[in-house]
């Protein structure tokens, strides 16, 4: 196997519906390949199926993305680093990995989030109100894709909604790729700044809410970092709304530009939660974000890679992987689809996937329902892609009815 760097990463998207061509071309010939970082580092690219599978399941991979060595996604990233600051849930390896997923993994069990449906319902159903009342054609993004999630997380986090546009705007710097690294440095501070402030506004008297009783929850166990919990929250409220958001749109234009597989759903509503996991293997929202260090020689795929190499797990390569899904370019919501890893997989698996299953469940549910004239109200080609941000959307979805 070659090991001479012949690809640029990040690899961008011709076609908001396929991956970059290169990948395939990886997957065939080249599975294990060498790629140029933004920095002018390299990392092995790895884009089985199988393959992605077993780097995210395999604690010879680090999560740790303050080291030093740990490939570096876009242009300053390294130089930002502090590999001696605390962790975020994200980037925690075994053993303190476990019990601080475990801590909030309570909040996010089928029981505690089968709770919350009417809520989220009420809320949907109240968007598309808005919507419904709104001019034409109307922003699906402003009206029912940011709303809903953003809403949602910011309930249960108990962080104030009227602070919104706040942190979304911040987390828009941090995603984009051509945000200058001192821009997106600062804009991670303020996010940062915002939720430290708010834990220490909540631990005077811990409120019922996932901060609140994190607070309590620790606290009783001495464990209470105020650090940690204001990361978590960080975490949860930036990915909370942002990737469910973009699912949100991209699957309404797949749905319209596809209507005998929305018809499937309109006739049979059980469909839909099929119709949710192909959407998400279709798209791969969020592709190279389980990007892992080597912490000890391991042969994946044929090819040795060292402790002290980085390593991209693509999960949209994986995702269309012909060895794992039967004409995997075929959008086909009767796919049974629960391998995918559109969330990843092993211990670093998304805490909130199963709210975001709901909220899409109820949204394709409620929007085609009572909407069923919705329609673009612009051609593909003209839908502003988010082709410049690390969480693949759209910006703005122009609709009518």
């Amino acid at each position: 196997m070659t090991t001479t760097e012949k690809h640029e990463f990040p690899m961008a998207r011709t076609c908001p519906f396929a991956p970059p061509p290169a990948y395939e071309q990886l997957r065939e010939e080249e599975p294990v390949s060498r790629v140029r970082l933004p920095d002018g580092g390299w990392a092995w690219a790895i884009s089985r199926h199988e393959d992605v599978r077993t780097v995210l399941n395999d604690r010879r991979f680090s999560a740790h993305r303050q080291h030093p060595d740990f490939p570096a996604l876009v242009e300053g990233e390294a130089a930002s680093r502090r590999p001696d600051a605390e962790r975020m849930l994200l980037e925690m390896d075994a053993p303190e990995h476990g019990p601080a997923r475990k801590a909030v993994l309570g909040e996010f069990t089928v029981r505690r989030l089968e709770a919350l449906r009417p809520r989220i319902q009420q809320i949907v159903d109240e968007q598309i109100d808005a919507l419904l009342a709104g001019p034409k054609p109307g922003d699906l993004v402003k009206s029912l894709s940011l709303p809903v999630p953003s809403l949602v997380i910011c309930e249960m986090l108990g962080v104030p909604y009227a602070d919104h546009e706040f942190f979304q705007d911040l987390t828009v710097k941090v995603i984009n790729q051509s945000t200058p690294p001192e821009e997106r440095g600062a804009a991670m501070g303020a996010i940062q700044g915002y939720m430290a402030d708010l834990v220490a506004e909540k631990e005077l008297n811990p409120p019922d809410d996932l901060l609140g009783r994190q607070i309590v929850k620790l606290r009783a166990n001495g464990t209470y970092q105020p650090t940690a919990v204001a990361g978590m929250g960080l975490l949860l409220l930036v990915a909370g709304h942002e990737t469910t958001a973009n699912m949100i749109s991209l699957s309404t234009v797949a749905f319209l530009r596809n209507p005998e597989q929305l018809a499937m759903i309109r006739a049979d509503p059980g469909k839909t939660l099929n119709a949710v996991e192909e959407m998400l293997r279709y798209f791969t929202i969020i592709d190279a974000g389980t990007a892992r260090l080597c912490v000890e020689d391991i042969e994946i795929g044929g090819q040795l890679i060292k402790a002290g190499e980085g390593v991209l797990a693509l999960s949209y390569a994986a995702n269309r992987d012909p060895r794992a899904f039967e004409n995997p370019d075929q959008l086909d919501i009767e796919r049974r689809a629960r391998q995918h890893v559109a969330f990843g997989f092993g211990p670093h698996q998304c805490l909130g996937q199963n709210l975001a299953r709901m909220e899409l469940h109820i949204v394709f549910d409620t929007l085609f329902r009572r909407v069923p004239t919705l329609r673009l109200a612009r051609d593909v080609d003209e839908l502003p892609f988010k082709d410049d941000a690390n969480i693949f959307g759209l910006y703005r979805l122009p609709v009518t009815w």
